[in-house]
């Protein structure tokens, strides 16, 4: 084990950070060069009320440079550009992240539903306010009954004919609108989330305008607001709990692209399936799922940023009359970071391309349903591995750290607690993946559906096939193992073909969307109710989502690579990319051998492979991690962290 550092990278990390900021690298910067203001420094007080009122100045002071609003159109002081609008938001994640939370709520949230769910009259009479913060406001959809199933939302907006209003009620405490992002504070206007009734008659789900407060801060007659409390992070937010009693506001608050009520009291909406046209409303509200996800990842950056250059100055351990080792240099460390560290990589361009995709759907004509299902699908995957992703690495990065990752001065305290809702909020994970699995099925249905019965029966008989394959498999690597025995064999070499690679984790994913979709099948098909059905086969469904993200980031990285050009920046992208392919099959190894695509040697193959890898990846680490681009002053007391 080497005891003094390696040869220097030849990784430049301003030439990446170009790579890696790609066409958004102008706003990123901007965000960084605020971030880096001595005032913008992460909150270190202990006050709740300091801290909130600190971070309402933080957004008061964006909203005055025009950085808060580039999604919206610039006839109500924005860019009209979504992708740089998400760019800025991931980039924020460096900071407090209390800061990011009120502006996703306030311009994402609660400006993107009057944007996307109303009509120019609302646009014109809120937009502009939203986006200079004079009209700060909450998105009021969460209630203490119903968490993920907004559709069983108790919370009522009943039309008045005789006084052309609609008057909103809490019918029940589990009714009360909780948790709700600057509810218990600063909201003067809440976005409610409210089961429509019209002519005695229930409309679903639809969004009403309804005021909070006065100009002085005083509660409005027939809303009553109480404050969360204490939180186990994001101090800085002032998340509340809201009821309303028979609070009465103008037919014109019915948020209406989707569903109107005329003057006659007639109500009429393009979409005329009711449950399509929640999702069509739903759909429109992704860019805060979308938005999370590059926060999650861009909050892994920081801890990792932070152990990295720990492990780069703290030396422990070492040979007898020998200069102490670096922890970098033990295998065991550089697994614990440096994998995570690929993997970040992998989603940050996986990240891009869903950013992307974003830009496309919103910042068009709003794409066909096709494309809108696949960007549900790809935002929800993404989402869910990635909050998951930033828990386990800061969690990681905090442990390599020793005592020092203790100390609060450091930043691990404050990232451990404020991105542990990031796996719950914008959809908890599980549900998500869920709905990921739910379209990709959907999806196979369709495929089926478009063949002939020619080509159906001959789809199916290839499932046969591989199910017969796999049961033969054992006898087929019985006849591999004893040739992969022979000396030279099992190093791994051809592992870093990446058509190997991407070919073993898309098969994982087909094979198990086709096996989720026969156990459903047989067992409506036999009769059962289909929500039991789905019920037994849940871990299944989740599972198949997952593979399904594991395949999409592995293309995605390998695309990533192939646009990076030649020179030292690519060759470290292809090593990152590589490591994180096959640190996912190592991961996943029991699944490949159990189905017949890894013999045993093969598996410790991977192993063997992994660990060549962090070897080979450990003279850039600390490029890799100063490419990032996270300011000094997100960083923390790293002096401490450093020294410890």
């Amino acid at each position: 084990m080497p005891t003094t550092a390696p040869t220097p990278s030849a990784v430049d990390p301003a030439a990446l950070r170009r790579l890696l900021d790609g066409d958004h690298a102008e706003i990123r910067d901007a965000v960084r060069a605020f971030l880096s203001r001595p005032s913008s420094a992460p909150y270190a007080g202990h006050s709740i009320e300091e801290h909130r009122a600190q971070v309402l100045a933080w957004a008061r002071e964006l909203a005055d440079e025009g950085r808060t609003a580039l999604g919206y159109p610039a006839a109500y002081g924005g860019a009209g550009d979504v992708g740089a609008s998400v760019a800025a938001f991931e980039t924020l994640a460096f900071g407090d992240l209390s800061l990011l939370v009120k502006l996703g709520v306030q311009f994402g949230l609660f400006g993107g539903a009057v944007l996307h769910l109303g009509t120019e009259r609302h646009h014109e009479r809120y937009l502009r306010d939203i986006a200079t913060l004079r009209l700060p406001g909450c998105f009021a959809m969460t209630e203490t009954g119903h968490g993920s199933d907004v559709q069983a939302l108790q919370t009522t907006a009943t039309y008045d004919p005789e006084h052309d209003e609609l008057v909103v009620h809490t019918p029940a405490d589990s009714a009360r609108k909780d948790y709700i992002g600057n509810a218990a504070r600063d909201g003067r206007m809440a976005v409610v989330f409210a089961q429509l009734v019209v002519g005695g008659e229930s409309r679903g789900v639809h969004a009403v305008l309804v005021p909070l407060r006065d100009e002085r801060g005083e509660t409005l007659p027939g809303v009553r607001i109480e404050d969360c409390g204490a939180k186990l992070g994001l101090d800085g937010v002032d998340n509340g709990r809201i009821w309303f009693d028979h609070v009465r506001v103008p037919r014109e608050a019915l948020l209406d692209r989707y569903a109107r009520i005329e003057p006659d009291g007639t109500y009429t909406s393009p979409i005329e399936s009711p449950g399509r046209r929640f999702f069509t409303m739903l759909g429109t509200l992704i860019q805060g799922r979308v938005s999370i996800c590059g926060a999650a990842v861009n909050a892994a950056k920081v801890a990792l940023t932070i152990a990295v250059r720990h492990a780069l100055t703290r030396r422990q351990f070492g040979p007898r009359d020998g200069e102490e080792t670096l922890l970098l240099d033990y295998r065991t460390h550089q697994r614990r970071l440096l994998v995570p560290l690929a993997h970040t990589y992998a989603l940050h361009v996986a990240q891009d391309e869903l950013r992307g995709r974003l830009h496309e759907v919103f910042g068009g004509d709003g794409g066909d349903d096709r494309a809108r299902r696949e960007l549900e699908t790809l935002a929800a995957g993404l989402k869910a591995v990635a909050t998951w992703h930033a828990t386990a690495t800061i969690q990681e990065c905090r442990e390599a750290c020793g005592g020092a990752g203790y100390l609060r001065g450091n930043r691990f305290a404050a990232l451990k607690a404020d991105t542990d809702v990031f796996t719950t909020f914008e959809g908890d994970n599980t549900v998500l993946l869920q709905l990921a699995a739910k379209n990709l099925l959907t999806d196979f249905r369709d495929q089926l559906g478009e063949l002939d019965p020619l080509g159906t029966m001959t789809f199916f008989a290839g499932q046969v096939l591989e199910t017969l394959a796999e049961r033969t498999a054992v006898r087929e690597l019985l006849g591999r193992i004893a040739d992969e025995l022979r000396p030279g064999r099992d190093d791994g070499r051809d592992l870093l073909d990446r058509a190997a690679q991407l070919e073993l984790l898309r098969w994982r994913a087909g094979h198990m969307l086709s096996g989720a979709a026969r156990r459903l099948k047989a067992g409506i098909d036999a009769g059962r109710d289909p929500f039991a059905v789905l019920v037994d086969c849940q871990d299944h469904v989740v599972a198949c989502a997952r593979a399904w993200v594991d395949r999409v980031v592995a293309e995605a990285f390998a695309r990533a690579v192939e646009r990076a050009g030649d020179g030292p920046q690519r060759e470290a992208l292809d090593r990152l990319c590589h490591l994180y392919a096959l640190s996912t099959i190592e991961r996943e190894r029991g699944w490949f051998q159990e189905h017949g695509r890894l013999s045993s040697t093969r598996s410790k193959a991977v192993v063997k492979a992994v660990n060549r890898l962090c070897a080979e990846v450990r003279p850039d680490a600390g490029a890799l991690v100063d490419a990032f681009g996270v300011p000094a002053a997100s960083l923390g007391d790293a002096a401490a962290v450093a020294a410890g």
